[in-house]
């Protein structure tokens, strides 16, 4: 990648992440600390369910999705601006000609990023930890909430059987109907990252 392209991907990110830093301040999950009465070492701790991407995940759907914009049709035939928005946070779908600026492409990017958070975090009913969700956040921005809600792949999760659930991630690698190189090596990145 060249440097023009690689400093600006840094620079979106920085903003993308910076916005997601004050939205998830806003709402930081509680952490319970179990103390013995009898000593106050600490014997245990809790953490409320991992619902928000992290920087490194923002990262990889930044690189997986690019920038555009201007509106294009994506491998399924989606119009589709920004980084891989095709619906505005109005509810409006993109259309042909549809431009934005920068600002906005990150504004969309982060409307949907909250959704997908939430629809990964409302279907996943086991703990995963911050690299899963990461992994699932970005299948899901890529296949839609509809698809990982009806997946195989959250199945197995769901019934605590992460191998198979990660086998799962070569299942969506078809556009059309047919096998896109781009998305095999899409998964194979969020597999990796699922599995570690």
């Amino acid at each position: 990648m060249n440097s023009f392209w690689s400093k600006l991907i840094s620079a979106v990110t920085h903003t993308l992440l910076n916005e997601l830093k004050k939205n998830q301040s806003k709402d930081q999950t509680d952490i319970a600390t179990a103390t013995d009465d009898n000593d106050s070492n600490n014997i245990g701790f809790a953490q409320d369910k991992i619902s928000h991407i992290s920087p490194a995940g923002v990262e990889l759907i930044c690189n997986f999705e690019g920038l555009s914009l201007e509106a294009y049709l994506d491998s399924a035939n989606i119009w589709t601006i920004g980084y891989g928005t095709t619906i505005y946070p109005n509810g409006q779908r993109v259309s042909q000609n549809d431009q934005c600026t920068l600002k906005q492409a990150q504004e969309f990017m982060l409307h949907d990023l909250q959704r997908f958070e939430k629809a990964v975090a409302r279907a996943v009913q086991v703990s995963v930890n911050q690299n899963q969700f990461d992994a699932l956040v970005s299948l899901t921005y890529n296949i839609g909430i509809s698809a990982f809600q009806s997946s195989t792949l959250l199945k197995y999760l769901n019934a605590v059987d992460f191998k198979s659930a990660s086998d799962q991630f070569d299942v969506w690698i078809k556009s059309g109907g047919k096998t896109v190189q781009g998305l095999v090596n899409r998964r194979a990145i969020e597999k990796a990252k699922f599995l570690s």
